[in-house]
């Protein structure tokens, strides 16, 4: 009959082996597993980061521009133990993943890098043969827009520069209808209108440059008129004082490479006639 401890798997084994004292490895000050996605059995976490709000980059595969998604972020680095493979490090996490529920939308393969999401949450995992892991986590968030035009900003960028940027006209996406939210961007408009009798604008929509050119230039052409309509019919102001126009993705005031920066640029101006 074979000893009990010639039974026991390699690994465990090894610890019984290791000398009295001995420290095990312990993770990171401040780190802890995401409730997402567990470790590697045996993994200790190197580092971490947690942030509020950042930028997450995705690879989507040879041939794809790498996808940015703007929210949540974790960013944890593991180190796993020296008695498994690389191969069975990715086997391992690449069916967690999978039996989660989360979709693919890039996989390497044996080479251990995948992108995966689940609705609005990303996950990207990076398995270096080198005894090391690192995954990246998004919780996708909507840029919020915190900022309103006041009537003085509007009135000084159109005397100054003949246009201006109406902060704070909101639209859900791929939609042309205003916001309730609007209300006080409108009021603000209603009062550089009312200050100068004279003044004509004409109202410009933009968006980003996602998706089609018709497209966008069709959306950013319904949400300008849904402004006209919006000043006219809600709060009287004359329809011959406003002219709707729909510049599409055409005059970007940043890159649209960001979230940020595609925020941006999806906006409505007015512009002195």
């Amino acid at each position: 009959m074979k000893p009990f401890h010639s039974l026991l798997p390699t690994f465990t084994l090894l610890l019984f082996l290791a000398p009295a004292g001995t420290a095990q490895p312990k993770d990171a000050d401040g780190c802890k597993d995401s409730p997402l996605i567990s470790r590697f059995p045996g993994s200790v976490i190197t580092g971490c980061a947690d942030k509020e709000d950042d930028v997450g980059t995705f690879p989507m595969g040879p041939g794809k521009p790498d996808k940015k998604i703007e929210g949540e972020y974790h960013r944890l680095n593991y180190n796993f133990p020296r008695t498994a493979s690389k191969a069975q490090v990715v086997r391992n996490i690449h069916t967690a993943v999978k039996a989660a529920g989360y979709s693919f939308d890039y996989d390497s393969g044996d080479y251990g890098d995948f992108t995966v999401h689940m609705g609005k949450t990303w996950i990207l995992v990076e398995i270096s043969g080198g005894g090391s892991y690192q995954e990246t986590i998004v919780k996708e968030t909507q840029l919020q827009q915190e900022v309103v035009a006041t009537a003085a900003t509007l009135s000084s960028g159109l005397t100054s520069n003949g246009h201006a940027v109406v902060g704070g006209i909101l639209f859900d996406t791929g939609k042309s209808e205003v916001k309730p939210e609007s209300e006080e961007a409108f009021k603000e408009v209603v009062k550089v209108l009312q200050q100068d009798a004279k003044l004509k604008v004409y109202v410009v929509g933009h968006t980003d440059n996602v998706g089609a050119l018709a497209g966008n230039l069709e959306l950013s052409r319904q949400r300008a008129a849904a402004v006209v309509k919006e000043l006219t019919s809600k709060y009287g102001m004359a329809a011959d004082r406003l002219q709707a126009y729909g510049d599409g993705p055409y005059a970007p005031v940043t890159s649209n490479d960001t979230e940020d920066g595609r925020a941006l640029n999806r906006r409505v101006e007015l512009v002195k006639q």
